[in-house]
């Protein structure tokens, strides 16, 4: 069995929110760009060298590039791969915006823990440690194995009737997050979320960062019928009503955030987002400051990378994106990116089961580089 990783994760022993401004600039400083044409020429060099026609791997290939880009060498090794699941409740679910009720938040942790979800099982076969993180779920959980308490709060705030954190909230929960990356081993991390009502926070924080309407940025979640989705839609237009009269009216100030660039984006956070959402953030950050390969699942898990890469654009350099979901926004914010997911299976699960689904397509890129033999190696004739 994997060893529990939870269990060597500390509190952060401070949750005011200066030194968690300090805790945030740190990391953000440590985001280097990994531009590197010298190591980027050697790894194209050594895949284009192996016993195979020029570029017949496809899309492995440039995977096997950027995680030899991201580690940093020709031979790059992943180990202690951790799939980490942010669950929080929302408070803007009380109107209704999923098709399932918030008690499912709390009931699907300890699924997650029990070993019964898609993630655990995944989790299981691929030897992925697997780790739990309340954030901020209604319901308290009992402390247990797998489990890391980080709970800001049973829940955010109702965002229809004024933001869904505080300043201080969002900090510590950023603050979370850089301190759980820091304490966890390995050096890839699968990311995954839980949380009734956070497609509409996801599709709230989209709409705001990239100036998208709203319409274009909400999906059915955990299957709304068209009913559902148009009430859905309704509740989140009236949210960002809500929030557009706020930030015009200067209140982004008025939150005590940081006056410096990054005040839009915290703004937005605080107002529109979740505690797993913030949470997420703050260990994508660490993630990339340390260099580990950050496996992104679905439209969540990518809205939370979309925050942080507004923080730290060399962010997206440490990414490698697990598939394209079934929610419509999801496909656009990669295009947006510019980038290829790994697979494109219809899946809306989240949880983070499509970040373990595309695992042993990334062993694979890493061991074909490393393993598979050169023309010179294997005495085979190299192109005419």
């Amino acid at each position: 069995a994997s060893p529990d990783p939870a269990a060597s994760v500390p509190a952060p022993s401070h949750p005011a929110s200066p030194i968690a401004m300090d805790a945030l600039s740190t990391v953000l400083a440590r985001i280097d760009d990994l531009d590197d044409p010298a190591l980027q020429a050697r790894l194209a060099r050594r895949i284009d060298g192996k016993t195979k026609p020029l570029g017949a791997l496809g899309a492995i290939e440039a995977l096997a590039i950027r995680i030899g880009m991201i580690v940093g060498g020709t031979a790059p090794r992943l180990h202690a791969p951790q799939v980490v699941v942010f669950a929080a409740d929302h408070g803007l679910a009380r109107h209704r915006t999923s098709a399932y009720p918030s008690d499912v938040t709390v009931q699907m942790v300890r699924n997650f823990l029990d070993g019964g979800a898609a993630v655990s099982v995944l989790a299981r076969q691929h030897g992925l440690a697997l780790s739990v993180v309340d954030c901020g779920v209604r319901t308290a959980i009992a402390p247990r194995a797998g489990l890391i308490d980080r709970r800001i709060a049973a829940g955010t705030a109702d965002a229809l009737q004024g933001p869904a954190m505080s300043a201080e909230q969002c900090l510590r929960a950023i603050d979370n997050g850089i301190a759980l990356a820091g304490a966890l081993p390995g050096n890839v991390l699968l990311l995954g979320e839980m949380g009734i009502g956070n497609t509409s926070a996801a599709a709230l924080l989209l709409a705001r960062l990239t100036g998208w309407p709203i319409d274009d940025c909400v999906g059915r979640g955990t299957g709304l019928d068209d009913a559902g989705l148009a009430h859905k839609r309704e509740i989140l237009r009236q949210v960002m009503a809500r929030d557009a009269a706020m930030t015009h009216d200067g209140a982004d100030a008025a939150q005590g955030l940081p006056n410096d660039s990054s005040v839009r984006v915290l703004a937005a956070l605080a107002s529109l987002g979740g505690f797993e959402i913030a949470t997420m953030v703050g260990t994508v950050l660490r993630a990339a400051a340390d260099r580990r390969v950050i496996v992104v699942d679905g439209l969540i898990t990518s809205v939370a990378v979309l925050v942080a890469e507004q923080l730290a654009p060399m962010v997206l350099q440490r990414c490698v994106f697990a598939h394209r979901s079934a929610e419509a926004a999801h496909g656009r914010l990669l295009a947006h990116w510019g980038v290829e997911p790994l697979l494109q299976l219809g899946l809306r699960l989240g949880e983070g089961s499509g970040a373990a689904l595309a695992w042993p397509l990334i062993v694979s890129a890493c061991r074909l580089l490393d393993e598979m033999a050169s023309f010179d190696d294997a005495g085979v004739a190299g192109p005419a």
